[in-house]
Formats: structure tokens, C-alpha cells, sequence
């Protein structure tokens, strides 16, 4: 059973009845429940439902009136109603807006009807918006421009966005052609915004407009579906200055106006204003300042008073004012409130027994005040039938002794020409026995200190008797305890001893019921320590503390939560007992956070605010606006300063230098600003972004504000390092240094040249060229001329330089100077004098005197010396000019002569002159060698040096040992002139000397020469090796391998001692032929021996063995021992002699056929072969 509402009214006689819901077993009139909205838009491709919901008892029956007809829903074949409901179903697959009417719904039963509301049924047309071709908008710079939007009507009235970059094709002027739309909002400022009739203004165009098409886009709400209308491209022209103009009304027109508004809907006040710089909106009410409430916002850059709901105090004169520089206009808008009907007392059903009194009070008001009307079961009440007890009496309808004939449904409906209100109340009487509508026995946890509500609802009539008492005993009122009208009982601050048992007894004259309710209080939960508002730096760790202490009977769960969600414990949330511990703070970890202690009735929590300071948030929204020839405003707005004050915003830019994303600091400003002046250079693109700074560092950069072009202005510099030179001798060429592309200050500079003759009465003559130098020709030779420029755009001319001198061509001097002589004669330098030209003579600007030089020859007639010419110059005009000429070489000739110059040219020689330099000191003896002829004794030489300056006279030599640890001093050698080299005997082989040569004339020695010996033996080295055949232990190792082999020679020869012969092959090195068996055995032939020995030192070349073929294995020593017969050999025809090696390396040995001694061997070449290898 739906929870029973209970409302209470009272009587002129003060006599209380019930105004409340009555059970549905209680027999009673009908109740609307649910209706649709008086404006009820639908679609009509789709089922079109009207709702209607009522209740009764009996259950009512439901009808529909149409236009104020009855409509007769059962002969439509397209509509239909739902069971037990009066909800229409209307599918109007054919001719949906006969549909379109004014439906009312009724809901009667056998003791009334009901009605709904008036219900005007709306179709939903999709709306079309015509795809015509919009045509380029041209506009000069400067002047105000209005795009229109006219959306389709609805309903709904439609949402209005301007978008741009709306189509695939670019504008005229965009860069880049792309293949797909780039659309984003056209941002708004105090120059561009969009009035509420949904047009765009643009109180002055700018070139920066022409950048991009516009195109307006709807959505439309019942749908959410968006439109857009074709987009329109706005073509700027440039000129050379904007005209400046004072303000206009573009909305609304005229000096004055007036709005009409209804009481709670929303109030819109709009001014918008043309002129050029953009006019600034300010407002006033009544004569006074305009006091901004919290109903009241200012938006659209005070273009825009927004009141969403507006009051009768929003009534009076509006004036809105526009100002600029040049002057101001006013605009009065009268807004007038009206007020559709509202209720003050809504009537409402009424329960009454029999021979009861009651009321039913209906009031509204409104502007103009509403008409009320009553009407019984939809009859207007003066038509309906007469009943004496019933009376209309003002705003109320009175019923006295009610009876069953009073039960009906009453409609009171108040209207005036802004709408109309409609209220259903219906009158019941009837007799009810009393009865307890809540449970009849509860069980009830409350905690100490809270309010206890023990609920008894109950219904009668007429009205029972409700009684309170605890145990059945006494009756429960005052102090502590009140007793609600709907039965409830409230306890408050309810204590431990008030458990215990609660009675609840209504009666009346038909009878008496009673329920129970026990009670049962306990300790309140408490959070002894709560969480503190922490503020900490990113990164670090963080303790929220929770104590919580409760009844001891109950359990108690902790929770924590963040900003209304439960925290999940993790590797960085943890909890100790009821503690939250949070590890590395981080920027999404800040919020509240709640410490939920939750026992089994009630819950503690305790909240502390978690801040997390780090960098501020990056500036957004960048709008630019106020655009002047070298300013502009920026204006942004800032982002989170994460508890950490923001100090200052850098502002940065990025200019059009072909080089993107090179971001350039402009200035820096305080950080209580969010809108500066930035001053600029003229004609130039700009983007900008803001990067704002607090104590913990910067931000990121914010996103960059729209492309921007400053406007042009003449220019501002100068043009540098203005000169005037001829390049020939008739003309002048005038050059300068270029103004930067920053320095330009608008498109298509040139440079505007002046120059005249000096000292002249001539006027400036002028020329304008792009290039960077400019030619006057016929000028005569070298003349002065008076020379200024100035750079020129097409927005005008810049300052004029300083004027300068310059001068024409020059020509070749017609004279030399006279008189060239020298003085002060020195062996490496001269004095020379000569006298100066005249001024006339040298065509042009003195420039130099210069002279040339030659080395002629020396005064040693057998030195050559280079003749080649050298100059030097004298850029001295004094009257009497002269200089040094210096880096000569002693005792030579020399010859010059001497001309003057200017800028161009030189003049004629003048007279030669010679001259010799006395004698010098001469320069290094060259080629000085050092070399070791013996291992006791260094050799040094050397040679004349290469400019003798002089007679040589002699040597001096300087030496002294480098490792100087014998403590020798330096020596000192002195040679005769025809003496160069010289030798000295070394103390060892490890002594280095350091040697150091000067040859000498009769002035002096001349430049000394210093070189050390090199290394021939390293101290290292010589320390470290040793001869080993030297050693001892060498030693006997040898003689000990010696005897050893000589040992086993001799064995093994007295073991083999069997005569033989030596077999040799032809073109064989050393191999042998196998023994003959023949051999008498016993015969030894020593010759074998012998050759055997000398085999033993022989190399083997396993090569050469292989290029023969040798197949068979190495033959044994005892075969190479024995005497081997073959055709080739020659021991029988040899009789003496020894035989020396064959050409590949073989020996024959003697094939004297006589046997030697062993004494007679020679074992010395074995065993000097062995001491070699060792």
C-alpha cells in the first residue's frame, strides 16, 4: 500500500477534519495520477501518445474530449486506448495532423469525474533548411557586418551555434587547400558575438576574418538532431588606414524598446553595438547602477543581461550605453513583468463524515489577478444542481452538515489572458470505523540522543481519538514528546531509561483500535580524533587519522571515502586500524575525504580536505581582441593554481619567421591579471600562448590563441649606414643597409633617396627604389653631395635619416710628391720625409702616401739577395709628412720612390732615391748538425748564416751536458770566421749535451741557436742489457751440450764402425741410396764419417724433397752408414781431394778411396753451427 500523505485544514468554526489520500478500499471518487504536459509535442512518423492515469474506487472509466468535443476513440481505426488506462496510442500512418487538436482526458466513476488538463497536441515537423548557395560577403575593414541565421521554426524553439572552417573548399585566401573541414566555434569577444536571435555581429571587421567561412548550425531538442546551413565566406578589403568611427546599434535598433516577460521565465536584455575601435557596453536601472544579483547574470562581454527567472522586480528602464574614443550612444529597453496564474492554495480532497463541516479553498494569483472558476464533475457550478449546504464564499467552497449527495469531483480553474491553472479535489463523505494503517507491533533500535519517531498512522470517520502511553499507562504529551496529526509519536534527544514498551490507541463512536511499538536505545558511534585539512607538495605521503569509539554491543566497520566513492586499498592506499596512509601524493589523489565509522544504527563521518600543491594549470581560452597598428588584447582565462598562488604569467608568441613552433617570451605579467595589452610589431602574424608560475614551478603552455595579423603602419626605422660613393668618376652610388621583414611594418617597401649638391641653393631631388643602392650620374669629380632616406609602405612614410656627406667619383691624381729624402739611417730601419701634393692634384680624398721599396743588393758582393718590391703606407696629411719605414736588413742597397692615393687610385712616382743600411748582427748559422763519428765523441757543423747582416767575424759555440748530474759548468768556445765545426770527446756513451751557435760581427753575436744531442744509446736500454755469452751460466750450458754430443758422435760411430761409401745421386741434395748387402762386413770407411758429420749441419728442405718425387720412407742411419754402389758414383775414380757441394745443396764428399784416421776429423763446424744457434 502506497505511504499515506496527511494534511490538516481547519474550518471557520475551527472544527479539524482530514485533508489526506484515502485508502482504495475506501470507496471514493476518481483522482488524476498522471497526465501529459499541456504542450505536448510529438512525432508523428512515430506512436503518438497522449497520457492519462487515474485512480478510484470504483476503478473509473475513461473519455476523451477533442476540441472540446467528445471524441469517440473506438470509431478511430488509428487510435486506441490502453486497458485500465486512459492513455491515447494514435498511429496516424495517414494524415497525421488531423491529430493536431486540444485533448482533455476525464476519469469518472459513480461518484464524480475528473478531469485532466487541457492537453494541446503538437506535431514535430523535421526541419529543412534551404541549400542555397550563399554568396561571398565583401566588407571593407573597419566597418560593422551582421551574418544572418534565420533557423527553421520549431518546436522546440531551436539552439543556435556559428561555427567556421565549415566547408571543403577553402576561402579565397586560405593557404592550404585540405580535404577535409576543420570546423571549430568562432570564438566570441567584445568585437564578434552572436545576439540572441541567433545572428552573428561583428561590430568592426578586421582582415583577419576573411581567414575562414562561417556557416550557421542548429540543434534542435526534441530530437538533438543539428543543422547546418550553408557556409558564407566574408571577403575583407584592405586599406590603407581603417576609418575609425563612433558607435551604432546593430541590436536592437533605435533609441529605445521595450520587453514583455512573464513572471519565472527567463528575461534576455541585449545590446550590441557597431564602431570602430569596438565600443565598450555598460548598463544602468532606474537612473541608478545596476546592482548584479545571484538571479542575475552579465555574459556575452557585457553585451548581455541573462535573468533565468524573472521576478516583478525585474521591472523598470534599462539603459545600456556604448563607448569608444569617439563618442557614446544610449539605448532604454522597458521591461514590463506579467504573470500567468499561480496557485497560492491548491484545493485538495476532503474526508468528511456526515453532518461534518468543511471547505475547499482554491487561490491563485497572477498579472492581470486570475478569474476563478468552479465547476462540479466538469459542470460549471452555477449549472450543476442546487444543494442548500453548499456555498461559494470568495476563494473558498463551504460545506455545512455535510451529506452523501455533497460526494463529487471539484474542479477549480483560474485563468487570465496568460494561461490558466486546473485542480481536481474531491469531497468524500462517508462513516469508518478507525483503524491502523501501520504495523501492530515493531520492534525499534534508536541511539541516545536522537529523534525516535514511532509511526501510527490511522484512518476514520469521522476523525478518531489518537493516544500515546508507555506500558498502557498515562498519556505521553509535552516536554519530550509530541504527537504528530498522522499518529506519529517524535521522542526527542531520546535517553537510555525511555526503552521500554509504547502503546498507540485510536477510537471514535464506531469503535477503538491499538498498536505497540518496543523500543530498544543504545551508545552513538564517535569518531574521537578526526582527519585534518592537509596541504601537501606532490610526491610526499600523506596520514589521515580516524579514532572512532562506540557501544560496546555493536560492531563498528571504517571506510574511507574520496569525493563521495569508496577508496580501494592498494600499494599506495593503505590503512592501519582505522588510519588511511596514502604513499607519493599525486594530482588526482586530491579531494575529500570522508572517514565513514558505521555501526549497526548509525554512522559517524568525519571529512578533511585533501590539497595537493603542484604547477599551475595551463592558461585557457585565449581570446584576442582591441586590435590596434601595434596592440592588442589578450585575455585568457586561468587555469587551477593547484593551492599554490599564481605569481606571474609569461606570455609568449610565435611570429610568421618561416620557423613554427619557435616560441619567443614577450613579457612577463602579475599573476592577479588575465587580461593584458600587448604591444606588437605592425603587419605581422602572431600566435600566442601563456604559460603561467607559481612557487613550484611553471605550467605547461596553454594552447595557442588563434592566428592574428597586427595591422600596418608606416614604418618605424630608419635605414642604416647611409653612404654616398662614386664608383666612376662622373657618378655617385648611394647605398644603405635593409630594413628587416620585421621592420617593414605593412607590405611593398621601398626606399625613398633625397640628395643635392652641398653648399648650393639647389632643391632635394628624390627617387623611390626596392633595391638597396642608387646611381647619380654626371656628377664632376669628387663633388660633395648632402644625402638623406627614408623607408615608404603603403601605409605611409617613415622618418627621415640624418643627412650625410657624400661624395662622387674620383679621378687619378695628376701629381707626386717632391722632394723624397731619408734621415736617420739604421741597419734595420729609415726616416723618410717628402712634400705633400696639393689637395687639387689628388683628384679625390687623400687616401695614403705610399711608398716603394726594393731590396737592390748587398753590400757583400758575393750574398744574393731577392729583389723583390714591397710598400708601405703613410696616411698622414701634416704639412711636413714623414715616417719610418722599417723590417730593413743590414748592409744592403735599397732603392724606392713614393705616390699618393685616394680611394680609387694612385698617382705618378716620384723620384727615386737609394740608400744603404750600415752593418747588423747576423742572423742563425744555418744547417748546425750534431752527429756521433765514435762511441766516445760527439762531431757538430755548421754554416754561414743565411743574411751575414755583416763581416763575419767569428763563431761562438755553447755547450753543457743535459743530465747535468756531474755539476759541469757551461763552456764557451770562440772559433775564427773560416772555422765550422767542432768535436768533443763524451764522459760515456750515455752523456747527452745541449749545443747552442751564434755567429758574430763587428756590431755583435747575433741570434744563438740551441739544439741538444739525440739518444744514440737510451739510458734504459743500456741499463737493462746484459751480453749474455758474457754469463757464466751460459757458459756452461754450451760446453755441457758440446761434450754431450760429441759423447754420443763417438759412440755411436765406434758401434757403426763398418767400412762403405757415400752413394750420390744425380741432382740429389743430401738423400743416400740404400746399403749394400755386398759389403764385406767389418771394413769401415771413415770418409762416411766425415760426410756424415757435415750432413748433420746441413738445412733440410722437406720442399725440395717433395719436387723430387721421393716416395720411399727416411732412409735409417744405419743405411746412410754403409757404402752404397751405384753407376754414378765416383769413389773409384777419385784419387784425392776434397769435393766441394753440388749446385743444389748436396755434397759429395773425398772420393780419394784412402782411409783416414778418426783423429783427422773436423767436429768443429757441428759444433760451431750449435754455439750460433745458441
Amino acid at each position: 500500500m502506497d505511504g499515506l500523505v496527511v494534511l490538516v485544514f481547519f474550518l471557520p468554526l475551527c472544527q479539524p477534519v482530514w485533508m489526506f489520500e484515502v485508502p482504495l478500499e475506501v470507496k471514493q471518487p476518481p483522482t488524476i495520477t498522471k497526465q501529459s504536459l499541456k504542450e505536448h509535442i510529438v512525432d508523428p512518423k512515430e506512436t503518438m501518445v497522449i497520457e492519462c492515469e487515474a485512480k478510484g474506487n470504483p476503478y473509473p472509466i475513461f473519455s476523451w474530449r477533442r476540441n472540446g468535443k467528445y471524441f469517440n476513440v473506438a470509431r478511430d481505426s488509428q487510435t486506441s486506448m490502453r486497458r485500465r488506462s486512459g492513455t491515447l496510442d494514435i498511429y496516424a500512418k495517414y494524415n497525421p495532423e488531423q491529430y493536431e487538436a486540444e485533448y482533455q482526458c476525464i476519469a469518472s466513476n459513480q461518484y464524480g469525474s475528473a478531469y485532466s488538463n487541457k492537453i494541446r497536441l503538437m506535431l514535430y515537423r523535421a526541419p529543412v533548411w534551404p541549400r542555397e548557395i550563399q554568396e561571398p560577403v565583401v566588407v571593407s575593414a573597419g566597418l560593422p557586418l551582421v551574418l544572418p541565421c534565420d533557423p527553421p521554426a520549431g518546436p522546440p524553439k531551436p539552439e543556435t551555434y556559428w561555427m567556421k572552417s565549415c566547408s571543403y573548399a577553402r576561402p579565397f585566401n586560405w593557404p592550404v587547400q585540405t580535404a577535409f573541414p576543420t570546423m571549430k566555434a568562432v570564438p566570441q569577444d567584445r568585437r564578434v558575438s552572436m545576439g540572441v536571435s541567433g545572428d552573428l555581429y561583428f561590430s568592426n571587421v578586421l582582415f583577419n576574418d576573411s581567414v575562414s567561412d562561417f556557416c550557421c548550425n542548429t540543434r534542435f531538442p526534441y530530437k538533438n538532431m543539428i543543422q547546418q546551413k550553408m557556409p558564407v565566406v566574408v571577403k575583407v578589403l584592405i586599406a590603407r588606414s581603417v576609418v575609425e568611427a563612433a558607435p551604432t546599434w546593430l541590436s536592437p535598433v533605435g533609441s529605445s524598446s521595450s520587453v514583455l516577460v512573464l513572471q519565472g521565465e527567463e528575461l534576455l536584455l541585449e545590446c550590441i553595438a557597431a564602431g570602430m575601435p569596438t565600443p565598450h557596453i555598460t548598463w544602468t536601472k532606474n537612473g541608478g547602477s545596476l546592482d548584479v544579483t545571484s538571479r542575475m547574470k552579465v555574459k556575452n562581454f557585457n553585451k548581455l543581461i541573462q535573468i533565468p527567472k524573472a521576478a516583478f522586480e525585474d521591472a523598470g528602464e534599462y539603459i545600456c550605453r556604448a563607448t569608444n574614443k569617439l563618442g557614446y550612444i544610449e539605448h532604454i529597453i522597458t521591461v514590463k513583468v506579467k504573470a500567468a496564474p499561480f496557485w497560492l492554495e491548491k484545493p485538495t480532497n476532503l474526508i468528511l463524515a456526515p453532518e461534518e463541516n468543511g471547505r475547499l479553498v482554491c487561490q491563485a494569483d497572477g498579472v492581470p489577478r486570475p478569474t476563478i472558476e468552479w465547476f462540479i464533475n466538469g459542470e460549471p457550478i452555477e449549472f450543476a444542481t442546487h444543494q442548500p449546504n453548499r456555498v461559494v464564499s470568495g476563494d473558498a467552497l463551504i460545506f455545512r452538515s455535510a451529506t452523501v449527495e455533497n460526494t463529487a469531483v471539484y474542479q477549480c480553474n483560474a485563468s487570465n489572458q496568460f494561461g490558466y491553472l486546473l485542480a481536481n479535489a474531491f469531497v468524500n463523505v462517508l462513516h469508518a470505523t478507525p483503524r491502523i494503517l501501520s504495523p501492530r507491533s515493531e520492534y525499534l533500535k534508536v541511539i541516545e540522543g536522537t529523534h525516535a519517531f514511532l509511526d501510527c498512522l490511522y484512518f476514520g470517520s469521522p476523525l478518531p481519538e489518537l493516544r500515546w502511553s508507555k506500558y498502557g499507562q498515562g498519556n505521553l504529551e509535552g516536554n519530550r514528546f509530541k504527537t504528530h496529526r498522522n499518529g506519529t509519536l517524535q521522542i526527542n534527544r531520546i535517553r537510555i531509561e525511555d526503552q521500554g514498551t509504547y502503546l498507540c490507541v485510536v477510537s471514535n463512536i464506531a469503535g477503538r483500535e491499538e498498536s505497540q511499538v518496543q523500543v530498544e536505545v543504545k551508545e552513538p558511534t564517535v569518531i574521537v580524533t578526526k582527519p585534518q585539512n592537509t596541504k601537501v607538495i606532490r610526491g610526499t605521503d600523506v596520514r589521515l587519522e580516524c579514532v572512532v569509539k562506540s557501544d560496546s554491543t555493536a560492531s563498528v566497520t571504517t571506510t574511507w571515502m574520496k569525493d563521495k566513492r569508496y577508496v580501494t586499498l592498494g600499494w599506495r592506499f593503505n590503512m592501519e586500524e582505522a588510519n588511511l596512509l596514502i604513499n607519493n601524493v599525486n594530482r588526482g589523489d586530491e579531494g575529500n575525504y570522508t572517514c565513514i565509522a558505521k555501526g549497526e544504527l548509525d554512522q559517524k563521518s568525519a571529512s578533511a580536505q585533501l590539497l595537493i600543491m603542484d604547477r599551475p594549470d595551463p592558461p585557457t581560452d585565449l581570446q584576442l581582441s582591441d586590435p590596434y597598428e601595434r596592440t592588442v588584447r589578450l585575455t585568457w582565462v586561468p587555469g587551477d593554481s593547484n593551492h599554490s598562488p599564481i605569481t606571474e604569467y609569461l606570455v609568449q608568441y610565435d611570429d610568421d619567421d618561416w620557423l613554427p613552433w619557435k616560441w619567443r617570451n614577450l613579457s612577463s605579467y602579475p599573476g592577479n591579471l588575465n587580461s593584458v595589452i600587448l604591444h606588437l610589431i605592425p603587419f605581422t602574424y602572431y600566435e600566442f600562448r601563456v604559460i603561467a608560475v607559481n612557487e613550484i614551478g611553471p605550467s605547461r603552455p596553454s594552447r595557442s590563441s588563434s592566428r592574428f595579423q597586427s595591422s600596418g603602419a608606416p614604418p618605424d626605422v630608419i635605414p642604416k649606414n647611409l653612404k654616398g660613393v662614386g664608383t666612376w668618376r662622373n657618378n655617385m652610388e648611394i647605398s644603405w643597409e635593409p630594413l628587416s621583414y620585421r621592420e617593414w611594418n605593412g607590405p611593398h617597401l621601398k626606399y625613398l633617396v633625397w640628395w643635392r649638391r652641398r653648399d648650393s641653393r639647389e632643391e632635394w631631388k628624390n627617387a623611390t627604389t626596392k633595391w638597396l643602392r642608387y646611381y647619380i650620374y654626371d656628377a664632376d669629380t669628387f663633388t660633395p653631395y648632402e644625402l638623406k632616406i627614408q623607408a615608404v609602405n603603403e601605409f605611409g612614410l617613415g622618418p627621415e635619416s640624418p643627412v650625410v656627406i657624400g661624395y662622387s667619383g674620383e679621378d687619378r691624381p695628376v701629381a707626386a710628391p717632391l722632394n723624397l729624402r731619408v734621415s736617420d739611417i739604421e741597419s734595420t730601419q729609415v726616416t723618410l720625409h717628402w712634400d705633400t701634393v696639393d689637395k687639387s692634384s689628388i683628384m679625390g680624398e687623400l687616401k695614403e702616401y705610399k711608398v716603394y721599396y726594393w731590396r737592390d743588393s748587398s753590400q757583400l758582393r758575393w750574398h744574393r739577395v731577392n729583389r723583390g718590391m714591397k710598400s708601405k703606407s703613410f696616411p698622414d696629411d701634416s704639412p711636413e709628412p714623414s715616417g719610418v719605414l722599417t723590417d730593413l736588413i743590414p748592409y744592403s742597397n735599397y732603392k724606392m720612390y713614393i705616390v699618393v692615393a685616394n680611394s680609387r687610385y694612385e698617382g705618378p712616382a716620384s723620384n727615386y732615391i737609394h740608400f744603404s743600411t750600415p752593418e747588423g748582427v747576423p742572423s742563425v748559422p744555418k744547417s748546425f748538425r750534431i752527429q756521433q763519428r765514435h762511441l766516445d765523441s760527439i762531431y757538430v757543423d755548421w754554416e754561414l748564416p743565411a743574411e751575414p747582416n755583416g763581416v763575419i767575424t767569428g763563431y761562438s759555440l755553447k755547450y753543457q751536458t743535459v743530465n747535468a748530474t756531474r755539476g759541469e759548468e757551461l763552456r764557451v768556445e770562440e772559433f775564427p770566421p773560416n772555422v765550422t765545426s767542432f768535436s768533443i770527446r763524451r764522459f760515456d756513451r750515455y752523456t747527452r749535451y745541449r749545443f747552442s751557435i751564434a755567429a758574430r760581427t763587428r756590431i755583435g753575436l747575433g741570434e744563438w741557436y740551441t739544439e741538444e744531442s739525440p739518444h744514440y744509446t737510451t739510458e734504459i736500454y743500456a741499463q737493462d742489457q746484459v751480453d749474455i755469452t758474457t754469463q757464466g751460466w751460459f757458459i756452461g750450458i754450451m760446453c755441457a751440450v758440446a761434450l754431450l754430443v760429441l759423447i754420443l758422435l763417438i759412440v755411436c760411430f765406434i758401434k757403426r764402425s763398418r767400412g762403405g761409401k757415400y752413394p750420390v745421386r744425380e741432382k740429389k741434395d743430401i738423400s743416400l741410396e740404400p746399403v749394400d748387402n755386398k759389403e764385406p762386413e767389418g771394413s769401415f770407411d771413415y770418409r762416411n764419417l766425415e760426410r756424415i758429420t757435415r750432413v748433420a749441419i746441413l738445412p733440410y728442405h722437406p720442399r725440395r724433397e717433395e719436387e723430387r718425387g721421393i716416395q720411399r720412407g727416411q732412409p735409417s742411419l744405419e743405411s746412410m752408414m754403409k757404402r752404397s754402389y751405384s753407376d754414378d758414383s765416383l769413389v773409384d775414380y777419385s784419387e784425392g781431394g776434397e769435393n766441394p757441394f753440388n749446385e743444389d745443396g748436396s755434397f759429395i764428399g773425398q772420393y780419394t778411396g784412402a782411409r783416414r784416421d778418426v783423429r783427422d776429423l773436423d767436429f768443429s763446424g757441428g759444433l760451431n753451427s750449435i754455439y750460433s744457434l745458441a
